[in-house]
């Protein structure tokens, strides 16, 4: 017998809360002030927007989620991509959302780099490459490799947003979606390293976490 998945309802205020947020950069206020999930008790998680906007938490997938949810509330698309970073580094996603062409970003991040954009880029690759010289080690070895095609989250069953279990669906396709290489090889393997003052600047976070090196 299949199981029945549960699902919560927003409420009034939740409703009218996100109503508010009628712009992206309003949006990037408010994951701003969620508290940061770092997953301490060893329990991964990827909860849906409901139950983070009533946890009032997040981490970088589950506030490109939803963020990518509220900007479909007002108009927009809900679009996330993935950030693909060296095994030695943490991976980055971030939501999507085009003014008059240009596309701009959210971002759920710990960190002062890997934030917002504003909506000045003219394609996804020319936004993707704004993180690319934030995104180093502490060594200062840069560590971004590849981006994936944007995925639309309105593929996922209907009332996805609501449910109470973790949407590792959504993970696995992020997975699956097509990727594109920042740049050669042989350009790659010649990085020049973050210099110092980047590196100390880089380690600036909003919340601590027993764990270490918690990137983004």
């Amino acid at each position: 017998m299949p199981r029945l998945e549960l699902m919560l309802s927003l409420t009034q205020k939740e409703i009218e809360l996100m109503r508010r947020m009628n712009t992206p950069s309003k949006v990037q206020d408010f994951l701003n002030d969620l508290e940061f999930n770092f997953e301490e008790d060893g329990v991964e998680t990827l909860k849906s927007p409901i139950v983070v906007l009533r946890r009032k938490k997040a981490h970088c997938l589950e506030g490109a989620i939803l963020g990518a949810y509220i900007l479909s509330l007002h108009g927009h698309k809900p679009l996330i991509l993935h950030l693909q970073a060296t095994e030695e580094d943490f991976d980055h996603v971030i939501a999507l959302f085009r003014k008059k062409g240009f596309w701009g970003a959210l971002s759920k991040t710990n960190h002062a780099v890997l934030r917002y954009r504003e909506p000045v880029y003219r394609n996804i690759r020319e936004l993707v490459m704004s993180y690319f010289h934030e995104y180093f080690l502490a060594s200062g070895m840069k560590t971004l490799r590849k981006y994936s095609r944007p995925l639309n989250l309105n593929i996922f069953e209907k009332d996805w947003m609501f449910l109470v279990d973790d949407l590792w669906g959504i993970d696995e396709e992020l997975d699956k979606i097509k990727h594109y290489e920042i740049a050669p090889k042989d350009i790659l393997k010649d990085l020049r390293r973050a210099d110092e003052i980047e590196i100390q600047a880089g380690k600036i976070v909003e919340y601590k976490s027993k764990k270490r090196n918690y990137k983004n």
